[in-house]
Parts: structure tokens; C-alpha cells; sequence
């Protein structure tokens, strides 16, 4: 990856890392299902109409709409919904820790699946680093002291992870194609899954309305964290390989982290740097420009 893939996949860490809190928000006043049904119904709204004011139209063809509906179920639908019922049970924290399982899953699953992204030596230390970084970031603490209640939530987090890492997989065959016409093609057709769902399950035209902080929690996850957020991860996406997309994972703690710091005065304390470093060391490994550097100076001495 280059400069601009590595700031946007930082942009992108930011605006999923809000996400964990937009979710923890919208739960105190909506159910599951209404909740990610306003996510990307929003989300396609936008784009849908961001698409008009460029002057473009979305693709007929029903073969790729298929594409986008199944990218919809494995990158939207089925993630979010787990996401969400865990988070019911268990803190934004530990679900964005479970949810950085996500690179190592698509390492494993893009080495059978895929052939350019294979695993090798530097991704799998790479993962392991980026991995236990994470770990260091929240606290050990957070997965030592799992209470029986909390272990179907913390495995429904990490299905999630894993269906994430396919649906990086899969998003693969849209390499070339427009990342606005992705984004818009996979919200919308997530949509139009969950809508009559929704309807029949949370008849949501008899919920009470989200306070104002709700409102702004939806519009957020909405037009930030989904809408914004697919066109740079399709980008990204299209140029870098879904293992490195998936790398994002590691950088959404630092980003909650650091966000907390400059906006809510958080403190940085050297458990937080010890946890970049690790981060930063696993990253660096998977870039595998540094090493190959360092490894070639090395033989030449």
C-alpha cells in the first residue's frame, strides 16, 4: 500500500471507531433490527442521491445486483446485526477488541481463497503483533474476566469478525467498478433485505422517536460511518487487497483511544504507547517494505 491507501485506511479506522459508540448509543432506544435498518437505509438514501447530483445512474445488470445483495448480506446485514445483539451485552470496548480478530480470519480465509494474497512469514507475525497490540490497548483484564453470561456474546462478536473477513473476500470481484457505485449498489441492497424484516419483526412506526442524541447517533453511523466510510473501504478495497483493507481492525482502538484523549480529555498512559508500538510493528511486517529493506542491507553486509 502506498501513502494515500495507508491515510485513507487511517480515515476509515476513525469513522468505524465512532461506530462502536453511535451503536452503544442508538441501543438504549431502539431494537436491533431498526437500528441497522437506519444505518443503511440512511447510508443509501445519500449515496443514492449523490449519485443523481453526479448525473450517474446505477448499473441494471441483475447478475451484479446479485454481487451487491450478497455483499450486502456478509458486509452489512448479517455483521451488523450480531454486532449490535453483542453489544447489548457487552462494551463497545471488548466488541471492537473481538472485532480486530477480523485480519487474522481474512489472512487465513484470502490465503486458500485468493491467488496474490497469500499467507506468509510477515503477515502471520504482522497479525499476531497488530493483535496483541490490541489487546494491550484495552487491557488484558477486559478477556481474562469473561463471565459465563458474556460467552455467546463474545462468540457472536467474532462470527461477526469472521463474515467481515469474507465479505472482503468476496468484495474482490468488484476491482475496477466505481467505489460510489459499490458502496451505493451493496447499502442499498441491504435495504431492501431489512426493510420487510424489519417491518413485520420491530413495527417501528410504533417505537417512540429517538431523543435528539439518538437522531444524531443514527445520523452519524448513517452518513459517517456507512456511507462515507464504503466508498474509501471500496476504494481502499480495489487497490490494496482485502487483507490489507482488513488491517483497518487494528486501527480502530488507536483511533477511539486517541479521539478520547483530544475530545474528552482522556488520559495517554504508557499502556496506550505500548499498544501502538505493537500495532505499528505488526502493521510495518505486513507492509513488508521496512523488512525488505532492512533484510537486504543486512546480505549485502
Amino acid at each position: 500500500m502506498g501513502a494515500r491507501e495507508w491515510s485513507l485506511l487511517v480515515l476509515l479506522s476513525v469513522l468505524w471507531g465512532v461506530s462502536f459508540y453511535f451503536f452503544k448509543v442508538l441501543i438504549a432506544e431502539l431494537p436491533t433490527l431498526t437500528i441497522v435498518l437506519g444505518r443503511v437505509g440512511l447510508a443509501a438514501l445519500l449515496l443514492n442521491l449523490l449519485i443523481l447530483l453526479k448525473g450517474d445512474s446505477m448499473p441494471a445488470s441483475p447478475r451484479l445486483w446479485g454481487a451487491f445483495f450478497v455483499m450486502g448480506l456478509l458486509n452489512n446485514v448479517v455483521p451488523f446485526i450480531l454486532i449490535v445483539w453483542s453489544e447489548i451485552r457487552i462494551s463497545s470496548g471488548l466488541a471492537s477488541i473481538l472485532n480486530a480478530t477480523t485480519p487474522i480470519f481474512a489472512v487465513l480465509a484470502a490465503h486458500f481463497a485468493t491467488v496474490n494474497e497469500k499467507l506468509n512469514w510477515a503477515k502471520g507475525v504482522g497479525v499476531l503483533f497488530g493483535f496483541l497490540g490490541v489487546v494491550v490497548l484495552m487491557g488484558p483484564s477486559m478477556l481474562v474476566n469473561v463471565s459465563r453470561d458474556q460467552v455467546p456474546a463474545d462468540l457472536v462478536c467474532l462470527l461477526a469478525a469472521f463474515i467481515l473477513a469474507l465479505a472482503g473476500i468476496y468484495g474482490r470481484r468488484f476491482k475496477g467498478m466505481p467505489s460510489l457505485t459499490v458502496a451505493t449498489g451493496q447499502v442499498t441492497a441491504s435495504t431492501l433485505v431489512l426493510l420487510p424484516i424489519t417491518l413485520v419483526v420491530d413495527q417501528p412506526w410504533k417505537l417512540p422517536s429517538p431523543s435528539m442524541h439518538g437522531w444524531e447517533a443514527l445520523t452519524g453511523i448513517a452518513a459517517l460511518s456507512t456511507a462515507l466510510a464504503y466508498v474509501i473501504y471500496f476504494r481502499v478495497l480495489a487497490t490494496a487487497g482485502a487483507t490489507n483493507t482488513m488491517l483497518v481492525t487494528f486501527l480502530v482502538p488507536i483511533s477511539a483511544i486517541l479521539l478520547g484523549v483530544v475530545f474528552l480529555k482522556e488520559a495517554f498512559t504508557a499502556q496506550t504507547l505500548e499498544g501502538m508500538l505493537l500495532i505499528g510493528v505488526g502493521l510495518t511486517a505486513i507492509d513488508g517494505r521496512l523488512p525488505a529493506v532492512l533484510r537486504d542491507r543486512y546480505l549485502r553486509q
